[in-house]
């Protein structure tokens, strides 16, 4: 049985990588799937090719997990999947549960596509994309939270944010060193 995992990933997540990683183990393939909406067109900080080639990076480890794209109706998408494809969903807390099954139940009203759903460990449950751009906007550490690819692609994204972070993190050491005694 193949699984296909939607979404923007503007950037994947280690919320995203663990549900992937874990569903990679359960599912023959699992195809990670890009979907760009025209409505959101430029409301993205990386372009559709930019998350393209941060999920072939962060997804080398995986043989059985491809990356792709759509744009349009996912269940258009799943028709011209494997017979028995379902659609891959995480989840981090009840307020994702609520709406994820209303898309779930739209998904098989339309499309007769199926939808399974895997919670994120517990230890992902506060993460999402959005909050992980802003805190890397203002030169904040995200490496946790993020496979490597996605941390060095945010770092190029805003790396005139980070030198400036670390130039004045170097700034307040230096200053700390003249202020110790016997210096």
């Amino acid at each position: 049985m193949n699984a296909v995992f939607p979404g923007s990933f503007d950037p994947i997540t280690s919320g995203h990588m663990d549900v992937l990683t874990r569903a990679a183990k359960i599912f023959d393939h699992v195809t990670l799937t890009v979907m760009h909406n025209a409505r959101k067109q430029g409301r993205h900080l990386f372009t559709l090719e930019e998350r393209m080639d941060i999920l072939r990076e962060a997804t080398t480890h995986l043989p059985n997990v491809r990356v792709d794209t759509f744009g349009g109706l996912l269940v258009d998408y799943m028709a011209r999947q494997e017979p028995g494809s379902v659609i891959l969903r995480g989840l981090r807390a009840v307020s994702d549960y609520e709406y994820e099954l209303q898309i779930a139940h739209l998904n098989r009203q339309i499309g007769d596509a199926e939808t399974v759903f895997i919670m994120a460990a517990t230890r992902w449950s506060f993460v999402s994309s959005s909050m992980v751009r802003e805190i890397a906007s203002y030169g904040g550490d995200v490496s946790e939270m993020v496979p490597r690819a996605s941390a060095a692609a945010l770092r190029r994204k805003h790396a005139d944010v980070y030198a400036e972070r670390e130039a004045e993190k170097e700034e307040q050491k230096q200053a700390q060193q003249r202020e110790q005694p016997g210096r």
